[in-house]
């Protein structure tokens, strides 16, 4: 999923310097050295075709929700991929990728890598995850499913840390909606002390920092390519996960079998003009939810629907509902609506939440807010926040002009009147302008060139990566657009067939579906 950042809205084996080195027999571990395969750039050789143990996926989980992901499934594998942590310098110090794997069941035809956005998620839990609506298709038939952590993320080593349990808690509390110059001060030097513990926090500290964007996401992929034994990449990107394929595909075009990229997120638009309309899908989002919720016995929201939300929403600002020991505050309140307007199935629960929030009570929307920020009950977080900010802080330019963060700040509330607190609209920097990494995304738009045809999904109601941003994606990819119909944040392998059966075939025949073709 593409999270929202918090520039103008506040919601807020490790590494070694040795050679890789072949394992022995051990009870339970698998090991496998199909690669290297395809092209293998000069001096990485001993990565590209390095060996693979495959073991039981406990070990890797980090989180509550990782648990019970890996726990429910005794038909997957996982494995630790090694890769240098500065591919400047190959021979210097090094990092692992979590890897899980589910089997193909029939004649495969090779690996299938997807990636589930953020940036932060697991793609082995998300892997996992997938695994029963994946069996329903020929996709089980003919590839390996493969969920990866990328590069600090997850069970991948060393991970990014910048807050522990209690401070991230702490965190949500605080909520930075005062922009009075002292207020922005304040903001400013909470988010700097915030990128200063980042690299405190994390091993290799700056140099870690520095090397987990985009850029090094995908040629991590590559060696996981080549030491899966595939000679081309067949991948699956939600959302964030569009700007992984779509980089992976400028980077190596050469390598590129057959790529998905589903919720795309928009290589046309700078980051706050994306913002901007990312506001303006939500609001789109809330107005169906709106709709849904008329319809159904004592709906909380009156006939001004925006002004209804922000009058259950923001008395939070000055007292946060109590939750057993914890407490509900705005910012939860209005994670937790984000995270339900991600797709219909949430709904029911974000209606409870509010009629919860009438009556002073808290608990389904912190749950919601929990499951965003994907905390679990002992008060343990996983690498999500931190590596989302951590990636955005490298990718992206860093913005530092005040008077365009308050131009923005005006068009978010303009374009999202639900979400709007109350306050003047605010121009604190954020973390990344204390950043200690350089930044090193790229910022020319994607150019289609040895690039083979790709299938771009889009959603029509998509409320995080609006339908016009999956346009202009395949457009500057010179690649073809299956429109769906609905109203949610990504779409394939969740149930639609007419989408399934269009992007199975693609992955699996590598035959596009006719242009203009529309799904519902």
């Amino acid at each position: 999923m593409v999270r929202l950042l918090s520039v103008l809205l506040v919601i807020p084996l490790l590494a070694s310097c040795t050679s890789i080195v072949d394992g022995t027999a051990k009870p339970g571990v698998s090991f496998e050295k199909p690669g290297p395969a395809g092209t293998v750039p000069t001096g990485l050789e001993k990565y590209y075709g390095q060996q693979l143990a495959w073991q039981d996926c406990a070990p890797f989980a980090t989180t509550g929700s990782s648990r019970q992901a890996y726990g429910n499934k005794r038909d997957v594998e996982c494995t630790r991929l090694e890769v240098p942590l500065d591919y400047s310098k190959p021979d210097g110090d090094t990092i692992t990728i979590g890897v899980l794997r589910y089997k193909a069941a029939g004649q495969k035809i090779g690996s299938l890598l997807i990636n589930p956005g953020g940036p932060g998620a697991s793609g082995m839990a998300s892997a996992a995850g997938l695994i029963s609506d994946y069996r329903k298709t020929d996709l089980a038939k003919r590839f390996d499913l493969i969920g990866f952590d990328p590069r600090g993320i997850g069970a991948s080593e060393p991970a990014v840390k910048c807050l522990t349990g209690p401070e991230r808690d702490a965190d949500r509390l605080d909520l930075d909606v005062d922009t009075s110059a002292a207020g922005i001060t304040q903001t400013e030097q909470e988010n700097k002390a915030y990128a200063e513990k980042c690299a405190a926090g994390t091993k290799f500290g700056a140099a870690m920092l520095a090397n987990l964007g985009t850029r090094d996401v995908v040629k991590d992929m590559d060696v996981l390519r080549s030491a899966l034994g595939d000679a081309k990449l067949s991948y699956l990107g939600y959302s964030y996960g569009t700007r992984i394929g779509t980089e992976y595909a400028e980077t190596f075009p050469q390598n590129v079998r057959a790529l998905v990229l589903d919720g795309a997120v928009d290589p046309t638009q700078d980051q706050l003009a994306s913002l901007v309309a990312q506001a303006a899908g939500f609001q789109r989002a809330f107005n169906e939810f709106v709709k849904w919720c008329r319809a159904k016995k004592d709906c909380p929201l009156g006939d001004d629907a925006n002004a209804s939300f922000r009058q259950l929403t923001t008395p939070l600002i000055q007292k946060p509902v109590n939750v057993g020991n914890r407490k509900l505050s705005y910012n939860d309140a209005i994670t937790a609506t984000i995270q339900a307007l991600y797709s219909e199935q949430l709904w029911p629960l974000l209606l409870d939440g509010l009629d919860e929030l009438k009556n002073g009570k808290g608990a389904t929307l912190l749950r919601l807010a929990d499951a965003y920020l994907d905390r679990d009950d002992q008060g343990n977080y996983s690498t999500i926040t931190d590596a989302f900010n951590a990636v955005h802080c490298v990718d992206d330019p860093r913005l530092t002009d005040k008077n365009a963060l308050l131009e923005s700040a005006k068009k978010y509330k303009e374009a999202a009147p639900f979400l709007d607190d109350g306050n003047p609209p605010g121009a604190a920097l954020d973390s990344c302008a204390f950043w200690p990494a350089p930044v090193s995304g790229r910022t020319d738009p994607p150019k289609a060139d040895g690039i083979p045809p790709l299938l771009v999904i889009s959603t029509t109601g998509d409320p995080a990566t609006p339908y016009e941003a999956g346009v202009n994606l395949a457009k500057a990819l010179n690649s073809r657009l299956l429109t769906y119909e609905g109203v949610q944040h990504t779409v394939f392998l969740q149930g639609n067939q007419c989408v399934d059966d269009a992007a199975v075939k693609y992955l699996i025949d590598q035959t596009l579906p006719a242009d203009g073709t529309r799904c519902a």
